[in-house]
């Protein structure tokens, strides 16, 4: 099993449901074997867009508990355990740890459109977090948490809690915000990270980024941007990013999450591409649009079941 933490691709598991809203436990082991045979340097299960906010709390266990042993330590597993309570945040990270988790991933602490902690109350939560769970944690840095993390507020958490120097940028301006933490923090900044698709990658790259964490739709085709970058073939990392980029922008402006459930339901790895109500299942010209821009590319998802 890989165990640099510190780079490389780690997509987003998708949960599929059947199409009257179960959990499919057969798909979700699907799922997991799709993604390491897509060569994904790890996998991030329970996060945004594995619908974590329409899972309960049992769901949340059985897929932790299913994920982590079908994995079976075959890549590093990434538990998102965000929650504005500390306790309960702490408890699902010790959870997590139980269950083998190798990273926790957390936003900041926040509740509607309102309730936000201060600087003060946001370190101590991860503080507190990383005390119970005793496993390194990356910030994720989204526009959905409402909370504005500042540079100087991130590479002080990296500075002052060792198992806290992971981040996910995906704010606006992600480049811009990576480069001046890695600035800002130094050696304390063991991963920096974008997201949101990957969409930024380049710039991102550019900037200091040494990981993504996009969705599992075409994590076989990101990863070689990171490989040439990492080499110091800028322009074949350039070619490839170039090569895939209008597909991402359109799973990230027109399909968000479920993009990767089209996929993967045409390419025979699960059976039911459902999300859960109040979202709504893609339109069938969206759909077409995402398969047109998908097939020219092969990549592992549309045929990994076939």
């Amino acid at each position: 099993m890989a165990t640099d933490l510190s780079r490389g691709v780690y997509p987003i598991a998708p949960t599929p449901f059947t199409p009257s809203g179960e959990l499919d436990l057969e798909g979700m082991k699907r799922v997991l074997d799709c993604m390491i045979d897509q060569g994904v340097d790890g996998i991030c299960i329970l996060a945004n867009y594995s619908e974590q906010f329409v899972l309960s709390d049992a769901e949340r266990e059985t897929l932790l508990d299913l994920s982590m042993k079908h994995v079976a330590g075959r890549v590093p597993v990434i538990v998102t355990t965000s929650h504005y309570s500390t306790q309960i945040a702490s408890a699902r990270g010790a959870r997590a740890a139980k269950a083998g988790a190798a990273m926790l991933m957390m936003m900041p602490p926040y509740h509607g459109a309102t309730l936000r902690a201060g600087d003060k109350l946001i370190v101590e939560h991860f503080s507190r977090v990383a005390e119970a769970a005793k496993i390194p944690i990356m910030v994720q840095d989204a526009p959905l948490s409402g909370v504005a993390l500042s540079v100087p507020l991130l590479a002080q958490m990296a500075r002052d809690l060792p198992l806290v120097r992971w981040f996910k940028i995906e704010t606006p301006g992600t480049a811009a915000k990576l480069r001046a933490l890695v600035e800002a923090g130094g050696q304390a900044i063991t991963g920096p990270f974008d997201g949101e698709e990957s969409i930024t990658l380049m710039a991102d790259l550019d900037a200091g980024a040494t990981g993504t964490m996009p969705s599992a739709l075409i994590p076989d085709l990101i990863k070689p941007v990171l490989t040439h970058f990492a080499a110091g073939r800028r322009a074949e990392a350039m070619a490839q990013y170039n090569r895939i980029v209008p597909l991402i922008n359109y799973e990230n402006r027109q399909c968000g999450l479920r993009a990767t459930k089209a996929a993967m339901m045409e390419g025979g790895v699960i059976r039911s591409d459902a999300v859960r109500h109040p979202q709504e299942a893609l339109h069938p010209a969206t759909r077409a649009g995402l398969l047109e821009q998908l097939r020219p590319l092969d990549p592992v998802v549309l045929r990994w079941g076939k």
